[in-house]
């Protein structure tokens, strides 16, 4: 995940660096030209999305608003896409498969919130300008780069939840519910 957190914030930080300076050199207004660009790759990313995950995962796109899941619910491999907005999973009676479960969240500003049965390891990645996270009591921030923890055993856990996380601020708590 650090690796592919990192590529896709360098491409985005290359790209648009090279768009300003080409508006500078070219004496060219870029906020005319950057907002249509922008609206443009959201849209063939949202119609390519479906071509392009992988069998098995799905993906829940939420531009402004929250995701929460909570009761008995099937965890499964997802994406989460959206622009801000909170993900609550609770996780405490949801059916978790054995192995690892992968779930993704890209946000610009995200708040995320996941309770774990005990004995489910939790793993997490984030890739953000600023994350601040609460990992089973324990509290971290990280400034700028990838941020990577792990629950203790969970190598050794036989349900395991992997939570990556790419954005610009993200506010990460995750906790043992009973």
């Amino acid at each position: 995940m650090s690796n592919r957190g990192q590529i896709l914030i360098g491409i985005f930080l290359l790209f648009f660096g090279l768009l300003l300076l080409g508006g500078e050199i070219f004496n060219i207004n870029m906020g005319e030209i950057c907002w249509p660009l922008a609206l443009i790759l959201l849209g063939v990313l949202l119609l390519a999305r479906p071509w392009l995950e992988k069998p098995g995962s799905g993906t829940t796109i939420r531009p402004l608003g929250d995701v929460r899941r909570r009761g008995e619910w099937q965890v499964t491999a997802e994406e989460i896409w959206m622009f801000v907005g909170d993900v609550r999973l609770d996780m405490t009676q949801a059916v978790i498969p054995t192995g690892e479960t992968v779930i993704r969240i890209y946000s610009f500003v995200g708040d995320v919130e996941l309770g774990v049965p005990p004995g489910v390891g939790v793993s997490l990645a984030s890739t953000a300008f600023l994350t601040d996270s609460k990992l089973l009591g324990e509290k971290k921030e990280h400034f700028f780069g990838t941020l990577e923890r792990a629950s203790s055993g969970y190598e050794l856990a036989e349900r395991k939840i992997r939570l990556e996380l790419i954005g610009l601020v993200i506010e990460l708590k995750v906790a043992y519910g009973s």
